[in-house]
């Protein structure tokens, strides 16, 4: 499959077809990563004149924002400015050529309700429109990418008196330069360079917090009633149903290494012309949705709850419910993964996925209605295309988190405690996807059942600040390196920050820090702050 062929060459080294190209490349500033952040920050070192290359493992830019994740997860949109309001208008005038509604009319998509016509802005888009968009700003500003490029994890980073010389990618590629930028979801580069991180949930203890570590009161996408766990009803010795994990050891509010759970965010159409029917995929094992099937047998319709329709006649599918799109605890190996486990994770999860939609089509043991329902749906045609019309990036929800100079936390977010040096705003909900399902005993029914763990979905009274601190290394880890993705914040605070318009406004302003650094000679944790707010407010940023 296509989307791995890459990490395929990666198990030997890199050794497979190609001679590594021993070259150096140099610029002001290096971006790793291909997400919407590493593209924002690579316009605004551009505009601030200096010179500028990515490099990035993908193929395509711009992350989830252009993989699917079309129904954008806001908030309070009147905080979001700069470069992340500009790439949301440039898709609004991209919906202005008539050449782009070939499933609906022009007239009828311009009324949907994420189409902001008073602003000029576009909130939903399909995926081939985002990423036209991305490849607008790189053409337009010359921007330098180079793709399908894997830093060495063990031995590409080249450091000397805390800063970051070079970095060298698999394929021998070298790239120098005076300031870093990690924008990756995974925060690979950090790690190689020895900074601080963490991976999975602290205790509420640790920062003072109530929605971090092990939380078992969740009710939202949770199952209904009681659900037996056992391949036979009623039979413990007959073992559990598959996808039912381990009870969790951990005690309410404890912390413990769960990473809450990816999916791929599909495009489906229930446009005939422009649908495929939903794949088999190769390792398709009918018994992984034995636990599907009891839920929608006891007559759950929870399958269709995120078919959030976009323009077009698409949609932009995300999880719902008890057993879904999501791969519950499937993912825990992925953000210290070596890239061969990551392959193997990516395939599991994508067999997992597909397999969930063409059993719901297909087995003839899920009841009518649903089957009949779900048939009415299919992968669009002219997405992904050169992907089997399957999304290219997985939903890394989280992987690791940097430990910096300011960690983010809930009372932060809820503005108990004040947030130093604001770069930005967030303002979604505190979003936990679940991170762990298992079977445990019921004492008022007196009967085994199912439980998910770990989602959180809480409302913020208002919109907060996003600190410059957490951004940025300890001084004495790094004094070069600059991080707007995988930022310094606990688990649940992440989960409202992680959302694409906040990584491109912390893109910007992460690449706004790394030019004054360079003008000055200074490490980025020295940056004037009240020069750099100034900077920030002219470039349209809401602090």
């Amino acid at each position: 499959m296509r989307t791995l062929i890459a990490l395929t060459l990666l198990i030997c080294g890199g050794c497979a077809t190609t001679q590594p190209t021993h070259k150096t490349h140099e610029a002001d500033v290096v971006i790793y990563g291909g997400t919407s952040a590493a593209v924002t920050a690579a316009v605004q070192v551009k505009k601030m004149g200096k010179t500028v290359v990515i490099v990035c493992p993908e193929k395509h830019l711009g992350g989830l924002s252009a993989s699917g994740l079309g129904w954008t997860d806001s908030g309070r949109k009147e905080v979001i400015g700069g470069l992340s309001r500009e790439f949301y208008h440039r898709v609004w005038k991209k919906y202005q050529d008539d050449d782009n509604w070939k499933w609906q009319s022009k007239k009828a998509g311009f009324k949907h309700k994420a189409f902001k016509n008073e602003d000029q802005t576009a909130w939903v888009f399909e995926p081939h429109i985002a990423e036209e968009v991305f490849e607008d700003f790189v053409n337009e500003y010359g921007i330098e990418v180079f793709r399908d490029e894997w830093l060495d994890r063990q031995d590409g980073v080249n450091m000397v008196n805390g800063q970051i010389k070079s970095i060298t990618m698999l394929s021998g590629k070298t790239f120098k330069a005076k300031i870093f930028i990690d924008a990756g979801y995974e925060g690979d580069l950090l790690a190689a360079a020895g900074v601080s991180y963490k991976v999975g949930r602290e205790s509420n203890s640790k920062y003072g917090e109530r929605l971090n570590g092990f939380q078992i009161a969740s009710r939202s996408h949770q199952f209904k009633g009681i659900v037996d766990p056992f391949v036979v009803k009623g039979d413990p010795k007959s073992g559990l149903l598959p996808r039912i994990g381990k009870k969790p050891s951990s005690k309410l509010g404890g912390g413990d290494s769960g990473v809450q759970a990816y999916c791929y965010r599909t495009c489906l159409t229930n446009i005939a012309e422009n649908r495929l029917p939903f794949p088999r995929p190769k390792n398709y094992d009918a018994k992984q949705y034995g636990l599907l099937l009891r839920t929608l047998k006891a007559g759950s319709t929870h399958v269709f709850g995120k078919f959030d329709m976009m323009v077009n006649g698409k949609t932009d599918t995300n999880n719902h419910g008890s057993f879904s799109t999501d791969n519950i605890g499937m993912n825990h190996e992925y953000p210290e993964g070596s890239y061969a486990k990551r392959k193997e994770i990516l395939q599991e999860h994508e067999d997992y996925q597909k397999g969930f939609y063409y059993f719901i089509c297909n087995d003839p043991r899920v009841p009518v209605k649903v089957q009949q329902r779900m048939n009415k749906w299919g992968l669009a045609k002219d997405e992904f295309t050169d992907n089997d019309n399957w999304p290219t990036q997985i939903y890394v929800r989280v992987a690791r988190r940097m430990i910096g100079e300011v960690v983010m936390n809930q009372n932060h977010l809820e503005k108990k405690i004040k947030t130093p040096k604001s770069i930005g705003m967030g303002s979604y909900n505190m979003d936990s996807h679940n991170i762990q399902r298992y079977a445990f005993f019921d004492k008022k029914s007196g009967k085994w059942t199912v439980r998910n763990e770990g989602d959180i979905q809480t409302r913020l009274k208002a919109p907060y600040e996003i600190a410059y601190g957490a951004i940025v290394p300890k001084k004495e880890q790094c004094t070069n390196l600059l991080v707007p993705c995988a930022v310094s914040s606990s688990h649940i605070a992440y989960g409202s920050i992680r959302m694409e318009p906040v990584f491109m406004i912390l893109g910007q302003s992460a690449a706004t820090a790394a030019c004054m650094a360079i003008d000055e000679s200074i490490a980025v944790q020295d940056v004037n702050y009240k020069r750099l707010k100034t900077r920030l407010i002219k470039d349209k940023q809401k602090l």
